[in-house]
C-alpha cells in the first residue's frame, strides 16, 4: 500500500510539473497560418462528421471563427443541436464576428447523419445535394473506438463499418459537388494505431475472429489506404485529399475502454497532464482544411501540422485498389 501511495504521489507531482512547464512555454500545437484572420474561410462551406463533441466540435469552433459555414453531420440530432447552441453562445460571448450569420460568416447548420446506416448516409447526401450549391471542405472525423463486437444496420463490423465504409460512401456520393466547388479539400482523420492493423480480405467483417484493438487499427489503416487511392483518382480535378493522426487526445472516444475504479484517479491525472486537449488535437485537421500552405497538396499523411512518413503497409497500392473495389461492392455503389 505504501509503495502504491508513493507511486501515485510521484505521478501526481510529475503531472503537476509537466502542466506547469507546458503552460509556461505555451501549447505544443503549432499556431495555424492565418489563424488570426477572421475571414480566412468566409464564403466556404465545410461538412464535419461527428462534430458535436471532441475533435469534431473543436474543429467546428475554429472554422466558425475563421468565417466558414459549418454543417455538423451527427448521429444524435438532439446532442448536436445542444452542441451547436453552445458553440453559438461561445462565439457571441467572445464577441466574435462569426457569431452573426447575417454577416455572411460563421453560420452553423445541424443535420442528422448515422454512419452506421448506409440508408442514413444516402438520405443525408440526397438532402445535402438538394440544399447546398457548393461544398468546399469535407472532414471525415467521426469514429468508433474499440467497441465490443457489434454490427451496423447493414451487417458490417461496427468499427470497419463506421470508420471506413460509412465515410467511403459519404465521400463518393459527395464527390460531384466537391468537384464542382473546386478547388476543394477532403480531410480524413486516422490514427497512429494504423500500424497495428492489416487488411484481411478473407475476414473484413471480423466474423472468424474479433479483437477490438486490432479491428480499430484495421479501420484506421483503411482510412489511409482510401485516402491514397482517392488522391490518385482525383488527380487533375483540383480536389485534394489528405489524412492525419491527431495524437493522443482527451475525448469521449474511449468510452468503451474499461478502467478499474481504483486506477481511474491516476489515469485521469495522467491523461490531464500528458494527453492533448481536443483543441490541440484538432489543429492538424484545421490546418489541412484551411491553410494556404497545403493548397494543391494531396495524398499525404500529416501529424502536428507537418507531413510524416507512412509504414509500407499503408503504401501498398495494390491493397488500396483492391480495398476500394471491395468497398464499392459492400456499400452498393457497384452491384
Amino acid at each position: 500500500m505504501a509503495v502504491a501511495t508513493v507511486a501515485a504521489l510521484l505521478a501526481a507531482l510529475g503531472g503537476a510539473l509537466w502542466l506547469a512547464a507546458r503552460r509556461f512555454v505555451g501549447s505544443s500545437a503549432r499556431r495555424l497560418p492565418g489563424a488570426g484572420e477572421a475571414g480566412l474561410m468566409r464564403g466556404k462551406t465545410v461538412l464535419i462528421t461527428g462534430a458535436n463533441s471532441g475533435l469534431g466540435r473543436a474543429t467546428a469552433a475554429a472554422l466558425l471563427r475563421l468565417g466558414a459555414r459549418v454543417i455538423m453531420g451527427c448521429r444524435d440530432r438532439a446532442r448536436a443541436e445542444a452542441a451547436a447552441g453552445e458553440l453559438r453562445r461561445a462565439l457571441r460571448r467572445d464577441g466574435d464576428p462569426g457569431a452573426d450569420p447575417a454577416g455572411g460568416a460563421g453560420e452553423l447548420v445541424v443535420k442528422e447523419l448515422d454512419l452506421a446506416s448506409l440508408r442514413s448516409v444516402r438520405a443525408f447526401c440526397r438532402e445535402l445535394l438538394q440544399e447546398e450549391p457548393r461544398l468546399d471542405v469535407l472532414i471525415n472525423n467521426a469514429g468508433v473506438f474499440q467497441c465490443p463486437y457489434m454490427k451496423t444496420e447493414d451487417g458490417f463490423e461496427m468499427q470497419f463499418g463506421v470508420n471506413h465504409l460509412g465515410h467511403f460512401l459519404l465521400t463518393n456520393l459527395l464527390l460531384g459537388l466537391l468537384k464542382s466547388s473546386a478547388p476543394s479539400r477532403i480531410v480524413v482523420v486516422s490514427s497512429k494505431l494504423y500500424k497495428y492493423g492489416d487488411i484481411n480480405f478473407e475476414d473484413l467483417n471480423s466474423e472468424q475472429s474479433y479483437n477490438k484493438s486490432f479491428c480499430y487499427s484495421r479501420s484506421k489503416l483503411a482510412n489511409i489506404l482510401f485516402t491514397r487511392e482517392l488522391a490518385r483518382r482525383l488527380e487533375g480535378t483540383e480536389v485534394t485529399v489528405n489524412v492525419l493522426h491527431p495524437g493522443i487526445v482527451r475525448t469521449n472516444l474511449g468510452r468503451h475502454i474499461h478502467i478499474p475504479l481504483l486506477v481511474k484517479p491516476l489515469f485521469n491525472l495522467v491523461s490531464w497532464a500528458f494527453f492533448k486537449t481536443p483543441v490541440e488535437g484538432a489543429q492538424t485537421t484545421i490546418y489541412l482544411a484551411s491553410s494556404p500552405e497545403v493548397e494543391g497538396v494531396s495524398g499525404k499523411y500529416f501529424g502536428d501540422c507537418k507531413e510524416e512518413e507512412l509504414l509500407p503497409i499503408a503504401m501498398d497500392e495494390s491493397v488500396a485498389r483492391k480495398l476500394w473495389d471491395i468497398s464499392e461492392v459492400m456499400v452498393g455503389i457497384v452491384q
